[in-house]
Order: structure tokens, then sequence, then C-alpha cells
């Protein structure tokens, strides 16, 4: 699967790569402000942005604009005049979904979600959220790139011919 992904995306244009840029960028302010990584007036960490937090980030947004700019337009029609779809789509749609999620949980402050305080309370965020926000970082990780490889995959796997 990992060499049609490869294949597809050599063959992407220059606007669809410009797609992907432009959906990383909005990525990293869509996760890196609220969360704190990136420094900014409206938001704080009560606890320090982990070293690995920007590499997540970093891959977080790369991944999540390539797999948004899976849904750009190609060309490519079926008999019925409606854009060729991968078999699969929607579950790589939702593992894709998911995977940005847990990023956003993974590299946001440990005491700063309230989800996490209102479950853990401070000393459980800190004792049990906190170990555990890397394992979500590489799991959110895992799911991007397997929804963005099996979305690249389809598109040259099941070529529809107009």
């Amino acid at each position: 699967m990992f060499p049609l992904a490869l294949r597809a995306a050599r063959s992407w244009r220059p606007a669809r790569w410009g797609v992907a840029a432009g959906a990383a960028v909005l990525t990293v302010l869509a996760v890196g402000l609220p969360t704190a990584v990136i420094p900014n007036q409206l938001f704080a960490r009560s606890v320090a942005t982990p070293w690995w937090g920007y590499p997540v980030l970093a891959f977080t947004a790369v991944l999540a604009g390539m797999l948004l700019a899976t849904y750009v337009r190609t060309g490519i029609r079926t008999d019925g005049g409606e854009e060729a779809h991968a078999p699969g789509e929607r579950r790589a749609s939702r593992l894709g979904t998911v995977g940005g999620l847990l990023s956003f949980f993974a590299v946001g402050c440990p005491v700063c979600n309230k989800l996490v305080l209102l479950v853990l309370g401070t000393s459980g965020a800190l004792s049990v959220w906190q170990p555990l926000q890397p394992v979500l970082a590489v799991a959110s990780l895992a799911l991007l790139a397997f929804a963005v490889v099996r979305r690249l995959a389809g598109e040259v796997a099941c070529p529809v011919t107009a």
C-alpha cells in the first residue's frame, strides 16, 4: 500500500501541494494555539511543553495537510458525473479525524484540559494523564499516517477513467 501512496503523491500537481501546505499551516494554528505549544496571548500553559510536543505538532500538520489535500477534486469522474471515491474512504476519514483529535490531547497541557481535570483531578492529570500523552502522540501520528497512506493508495489502486 505504501508504494502506491508514494506514486499517488508524486503525481500531485502544484495546486494540490499548495492545498496541503495551507492545510498544514491551519493545522499548526488550530492545534498549536489553543494548546499553547505556540505561545500566544489567549492561551497559557501551566506545564511546559515537552520536547516531543514540537515534532508531534509538525508531523501532525504535515500528515493532516496531506490528508486534507486528498479531498481536493482531481477531475476524474465516473460515468454518472461524480468524482470517483476509493473504497474504504469513510474509514480513512474517521481514522484521520480521531488521529487529529488525539494529537490535540497529546500536545495539550495536562492540567489545562478541563475534561482531564474533571475526571482525574490535578494530581491525576499529572500522574496519570501526562505519562499517557506520548502514547497518545504516537497513536495519533500512526492513525494519521495510516489514513493518508490509505487515501493516497486508493487514488492509484482504483483509477477511474472518464
